[in-house]
């Protein structure tokens, strides 16, 4: 089991340009002390490379990607009211996008069954030519792409837990019909996407799977649908990877949601996708992305550790 990190994810700090922005580098540092005092849950760390940018235009034009070089090598600035970009945030996002690569490539060598790629900021949101909702790459987008480009791999699940609909993993992915994108989700917040009668289009129809929930939804209904939707439609698919774009703002305390989930509720989704990607034989990763109560996201990382380390919550 491997936990990727780097140093740089510290440096990014959205609130040099948004004053109180809630994506902030005391999510990690809080993470990270609460896995130090647990000495990191028996897994090894590694540390994250930074992705080139040829591994960035698998999913992301390169007017994006110079785009985002030249804002931060000018010295940065507000992209639009929620997504920032410092002097030090194009490193930091080539390391979260990098640290994601890394994790697939190690888990499709045979190095681990399951790996986590916690770093930020944050992916989700980032569509192929647009920075948003504080996301700059899409890094399990990245990793995704990379694993059937260049690695081999002919079929790849994502899994989407954030209470935000990942909007950018969904847009990237449209059309094809390689990656499985499921996503549970609140509706009616940001980013607006996310509807359940989107399935995909052209050649990608079918393998978009949405699953809005209202404010209020509590452990039983997520798992309902992990267990009697999302993992069945996986299990047709026969994945060859699965991949969980991991936010933790589904937690009851999170302050820019209205779900009802707890800390343990993600060690409990992480053992059954644990599980699940067992049955069909495929290493599984997961990928940080949203989570703003800071000891709720630390608690709810170990939790998610916990459960896909040992598949028991």
């Amino acid at each position: 089991m491997f936990y990727f990190s780097h140093p740089s994810s510290l440096e990014h700090d959205p609130r040099l340009g948004l004053p109180g922005h809630p994506e902030q580098p005391d999510r990690l540092r809080a993470i990270e002390a609460a896995l130090a005092e647990r000495d990191w849950l028996g897994w090894e760390r590694r540390e994250a490379p930074a992705a080139s940018e040829e591994e960035l235009m698998l999913v992301h034009s390169r007017e994006h990607v110079e785009r985002i070089r030249e804002l931060c090598r000018s010295g940065g600035g507000a992209i639009d009211a929620d997504t920032f970009g410092g002097e030090r945030s194009y490193e930091a996002a080539r390391h979260a996008a990098g640290g994601a690569c890394a994790m697939v490539r190690a888990l499709l060598a045979g190095e681990a069954a399951v790996g986590f790629s916690a770093l930020r900021p944050p992916g989700h949101h980032a569509e192929p030519e647009r920075a948003m909702g504080f996301c700059l790459f899409d890094n399990v987008a990245v990793a995704a792409a990379l694993a059937i480009a260049e690695l081999g791999l002919e079929r790849v699940f994502i899994l989407d837990w954030d209470v935000h609909h990942g909007n950018g993993t969904a847009e990237i992915f449209r059309r094809r019909g390689d990656v499985l994108f499921a996503s549970i989700h609140q509706g009616g917040i940001f980013p607006g996407t996310g509807v359940r009668g989107d399935v995909g289009s052209g050649p990608g129809e079918g393998y978009t799977i949405n699953l809005p929930v209202p404010a209020g939804s509590e452990e039983a209904l997520w798992l309902s649908l992990l267990e009697d939707v999302v993992f069945p439609a996986a299990a047709r698919f026969e994945p060859q990877l699965a991949l969980i774009s991991a936010g933790f703002d589904a937690h009851r305390e999170d302050p820019l949601a209205e779900c009802r989930l707890e800390a343990s509720s993600f060690g409990r989704m992480a053992a059954v996708a644990r599980q699940a990607a067992d049955a069909w034989g495929a290493p599984i990763g997961a990928v940080l992305e949203g989570g703003y109560a800071p000891a709720a996201l630390a608690e709810s990382m170990v939790a998610t550790m916990n459960g896909l380390g040992d598949g028991a919550g």
